[in-house]
């Protein structure tokens, strides 16, 4: 089951992680547009369609990679100092109600979205070049799809965890700050903490901190 889990995991991030790239175009057909339009007085008639494009397939595709590494942002302060099954259970609860009934709204919505305009062969009415778009509308059904295999990751998660009272592993990428010193204060207490941090001491994720520990243990005992 592990396996299964970790695999819509990598799956998730090889879609994410693909889609990122289009920053990298996002970034160059704004800067060509910004230097064409105020060095040359040339403006182009397809940057915006291209932007408004390349963001919002990189926003949409993002969407299952952000909850297969628990990404999305938690504003309730309360959850966190629950108990790992307390957590379980009320995110299986929300999962149940809210999640999956939204998710396929999304993607039934989103199929007639896209069908509607491919049947059209709808282009876009913001440039004179008008390029077909309904391609990027089926990308709305598409990450319906992958956010529904993921939630159902994230739901046996949750079930894992009720019974057995901790979270099962997950995949994980580099950690924002914030969610380093949250880990880091957990298991050393906030004020040891804040003790090393006031004594210019570095904050390095879990498994660098014990490999770095028994590294020091094995000089000492040398």
């Amino acid at each position: 089951m592990q396996r299964v889990l970790l695999g819509i995991d990598r799956l998730s991030t090889f879609v994410g992680q693909t889609f990122a790239w289009c920053i990298v175009g996002l970034t160059f057909v704004v800067t060509y547009e910004v230097v064409a339009r105020y060095a040359f007085r040339a403006p182009t008639t397809w940057a915006y369609d291209a932007t408004y494009m390349l963001y919002g397939a990189l926003f949409m595709m993002a969407g299952a990679y952000a909850l297969s590494r628990n990404g999305h942002v938690r504003g309730d302060f309360l959850y966190r100092m629950m108990p790992p099954r307390r957590q379980a259970t009320l995110d299986l609860v929300l999962y149940i109600l809210f999640f999956f009934p939204a998710i396929l709204a999304f993607m039934i919505s989103g199929w007639h979205f896209f069908e509607e305009s491919w049947r059209q062969n709808e282009r876009s009415m913001f440039s004179p070049t008008g390029p077909v778009i309904w391609p990027f509308k089926f990308l709305i059904p598409l990450v319906g799809f992958l956010l529904l295999l993921q939630g159902l990751v994230e739901v046996v998660r949750c079930l894992r965890c009720i019974r057995e009272g901790a979270w099962p592993p997950r995949l994980s990428d580099v950690e924002e700050m914030d969610q380093l010193i949250l880990a880091q204060a957990e298991a050393r207490g906030a004020e040891a903490l804040a003790a090393e941090l006031a004594r210019g001491a570095e904050i390095t994720p879990p498994a660098e901190a014990v490999r770095r520990e028994r590294a020091g243990d094995g000089q000492d005992g040398r």
